[in-house]
């Protein structure tokens, strides 16, 4: 009997854990993130820098918990947003994790046309409820 009643109080432990660490975190009042450059319908070489800017919300490398932090994710020909609730993938070829707090990258490209919007997340690579997102622009690599 005690067995079981410390397995179920686990469980509820567990389970009140897992709830917490998937909600998304509050996007401070006003924050925003942008593209400074290239500017939308910019021709670039192959390689070329994007450079990121935040307003209203400080950044901070992926783990530090810090209220009113995060950090850039740069979505690279992608439709539609990562969904809400869960963390923002790793792995996938076209979306970029700065972890670190970076606020620029030299990235590279197959020539043609491409679309970069930023994503920023919080400290668990969670986007921000609301999700702080950039206007989506268009670059034409040569």
């Amino acid at each position: 009997m005690k067995s079981l009643m410390s397995r179920a109080a686990l469980a509820g432990l567990l389970m009140g854990v897992s709830v917490l660490a998937s909600a998304a975190t509050p996007a401070p009042k006003g924050a925003e993130v942008s593209i400074v450059s290239p500017e939308d319908g910019a021709t670039v070489p192959q390689t070329f820098t994007v450079k990121f800017a935040v307003e209203n919300i400080a950044l901070a490398p992926a783990g530090d918990v810090t209220k009113n932090t995060g950090h850039h994710h740069l979505l690279i020909d992608v439709d539609k947003l990562p969904a809400e609730g869960e963390p923002i993938p790793q792995g996938n070829p076209h979306i970029m994790h700065f972890g670190k707090a970076q606020t620029q990258a030299d990235i590279k490209l197959a020539p043609g046309k491409h679309t970069l919007q930023l994503e920023l997340g919080d400290s668990g690579h969670m986007p921000f409820d609301p999700p702080i997102v950039s206007k989506k622009i268009t670059v034409n690599v040569e």
